[in-house]
């Protein structure tokens, strides 16, 4: 077992380190310069969509799918986890504070990113064999390659995606719930791992149509909680704001000359560690969200894309933002502490134990919604593998992870489940680089001519 964890840190660190590095940011350089800026240009767009959604829902979810609002819920809900209060502390634990600014970087570039999936999802999608509309990267990685290259690219990614966010995923999410209300509430983890199992097959057994309404509820409410928990704690430490952002433009270039950062940090570690937990806590790239964009129920494609941006601008700019500043203003990074474990104390430095509780609630939320929308997203891959009759099965196996997962951290599943995450980068991506012709026509179809018929 130990040689084996060996062997899949090792894959995972060349994957995430090198060669996701540079295909997810040289694929948010291409469709930024290929799409002319488009996350600038459809920014006022996509916010004017999504929260003109949020105040007025068009419909219900249903086998014709869900509305624009519904789709970016669901997609925030896989978005917005435990990645926002874990994955920054980690990359500022080890990256410094510099990490925070490529972080940025790397949720500029890949708006574009997402915006171009977003659209390929919604060209690409069908009908299933339950009447369902359905879509996702195995649709239009078939488009971009034709015959057996396209069919079995699209089925690695497809049992990359199950494996990757439905079963090792969603054990991990489990485990991160588990473990916090052991911790604030001293709750047991087994007895935690059971009711989220049966929260979740409550959700998953009412379909898109209990999924959408869901993760529209509780998206909203996590993301106001955790927004006015962070903003009393950097606000109560006003002074250090100054110092927060000074400290995350110049340690981006010069990470040593930062007073209080983190031991060791180089510009080399601020830069893969801030890009890594960036790209991989917005999942642009990933080809995961997608799924939920494919659905969504819109009169473009483009439509959509401008939704699937500000889902990475919330993740990163807004919550993730808050996380680190909370740490950085509260200076807890010389602690020594990482992951869930230096935001707890960063909170906890105003809110004292009530930190641990607040952390456990938001990693509740958190974690719960990503649950949800992971089922999703494995869910239509479950569906073009193996037909809708296969779903009540691949139900009860994630039900089975989230218990499992809750009872103990399991290194080699964890490592697994991060190694599988990458993997499924290099298929997406390669249909995205494919169609980018298809993705630019779609683009300069709706500027050219959709918008006229609709003003006239």
């Amino acid at each position: 077992m130990d040689t084996l964890n060996d062997i899949v840190l090792t894959i995972q660190h060349y994957l995430a380190d090198y060669i996701l590095i540079a295909a997810l940011l040289l694929g948010g350089i291409w469709f930024t310069v290929r799409l002319g800026f488009i996350q600038v240009r459809g920014f006022k767009e996509g916010m004017k969509r999504t929260f003109g959604g949020l105040f007025h829902k068009k419909g219900e979810a249903g086998a014709d799918g869900m509305s624009s609002f519904q789709a970016l819920a669901t997609a925030i809900a896989a978005q917005v986890g435990t990645g926002n209060i874990a994955g920054a502390a980690t990359a500022l634990a080890i990256g410094g504070p510099g990490a925070i600014f490529w972080m940025w970087v790397a949720a500029f570039l890949g708006m574009a990113t997402i915006f171009s999936e977003a659209i390929m999802a919604q060209k690409y999608k069908c009908v299933g064999d339950d009447g369902e509309v359905t879509g996702g990267p195995v649709y239009y990685i078939r488009a971009a390659f034709k015959g057996t290259f396209g069919k079995v690219l699209a089925g690695i990614f497809a049992v990359l995606i199950i494996l990757a966010l439905g079963f090792m995923g969603n054990a991990v999410q489990s485990n991160s719930i588990a473990a916090a209300f052991h911790t604030a509430f001293g709750v047991p983890q087994a007895v935690m791992g059971v009711i989220i199992a049966v929260l979740a097959l409550a959700v998953f057994m009412g379909g898109m149509k209990r999924i959408a309404k869901v993760t529209e509820t509780i998206v909203p409410i996590m993301a106001a909680l955790y927004i006015v928990g962070a903003l009393i704690v950097i606000i109560y430490n006003y002074k250090n704001i100054p110092y927060a952002f000074h400290a995350i433009i110049v340690g981006a270039f010069s990470p040593s000359s930062i007073a209080g950062g983190a031991v060791g940090a180089t510009i080399k570690l601020a830069l893969t560690k801030g890009v890594a937990r960036g790209l991989f806590s917005n999942e642009a790239g990933m080809g995961s969200t997608p799924h939920a964009h494919a659905v969504a129920k819109v009169d473009h494609p483009v439509e959509q894309g401008f939704v699937a941006m500000i889902g990475v601008f919330i993740d990163t700019f807004v919550v993730l933002n808050l996380t680190a500043l909370v740490i950085i203003t509260t200076k807890s990074i010389p602690t020594g502490k990482t992951g869930a474990e230096l935001s707890q104390y960063a909170f906890s430095t105003l809110f004292g134990k009530g930190g641990d509780i607040f952390i456990a609630v938001c990693m509740f939320f958190f974690a719960f919604s990503t649950i949800v929308g992971w089922y999703f997203f494995g869910q239509a891959n479950i569906k073009y593998l193996f037909g809708a009759k296969a779903v009540k099965v691949y139900s009860l196996l994630v039900a089975a992870c989230v218990v499992l997962g809750s009872l103990a951290q399991v290194d080699l599943v964890w490592n697994m489940a991060d190694c599988f995450n990458s993997m499924m980068v290099i298929p997406n991506i390669l249909g995205l680089f494919a169609l980018s012709g298809m993705i630019k026509k779609v683009h300069d179809d709706y500027y050219k001519n959709f918008l006229n018929k609709k003003s006239k």
